[in-house]
């Protein structure tokens, strides 16, 4: 059920809920005066009517937390997140299971490219950027904001030392014995 769905049946009840509740106490005494309606009956609809509000609110909050979920998974990361290296833990942990020895491996390696700056430009080669990729555009893979997003940057930087030195203690340890990674 869309979210939509259920918030719109959230609201229908409510008003359905609201429309049972008698206005004022002279009409709460129309019980047997020919109405037709008891007060039990009404009370045990609206009893109904608001366990499924209830009911809608908490599958509604279910639905928000599941996409919450899925965008954090397919992200990497939590959204809202613009701190580079707290972006660059949580893909690490999310999407590889590197723990914090292995953050620290990269932060040694982005300190001595980069120190974490998403405009950092070598004035001697086009590496650019956080990982300092030779040349820059090769992050245009990984997103059209590669020049200004620090997200699409460590994406790209992470899948280059998983894929070429398989942990960031692997990178750091090939960038201290050749001086570049």
């Amino acid at each position: 059920m869309g979210l939509l769905r259920v918030v719109k049946l959230g609201v229908l009840a409510a008003f359905a809920a609201a429309a049972l509740v008698p206005s004022t106490p002279q009409a709460a005494a129309v019980e047997g005066s020919g109405a037709g309606i008891s007060l039990s009956l009404l009370a045990e609809s609206r009893a109904n009517l608001l366990f499924d509000q209830s009911q809608a609110i908490e599958l509604a909050n279910a639905n928000i937390a599941a996409r919450h979920e899925l965008r954090v998974k397919e992200l990497g990361y939590e959204p809202g997140t613009t701190d580079p290296r707290e972006i660059a833990r949580q893909m690490m942990l999310n999407k590889y299971g590197w723990d914090d020895a292995q953050f620290a491996c990269y932060d040694h390696v982005i300190m001595g490219e980069s120190e974490w700056n998403v405009h950092a430009d070598n004035p001697h080669s086009s590496a650019y950027g956080i990982p300092q990729a030779l040349p820059g555009s090769k992050m245009a893979s990984f997103g059209s904001d590669w020049r200004t997003n620090p997200a699409t940057q460590l994406a790209w930087g992470l899948d280059y030392v998983h894929d070429r030195y398989g942990t960031p203690c692997g990178a750091w340890s090939f960038k201290r014995s050749h001086g570049w990674y």
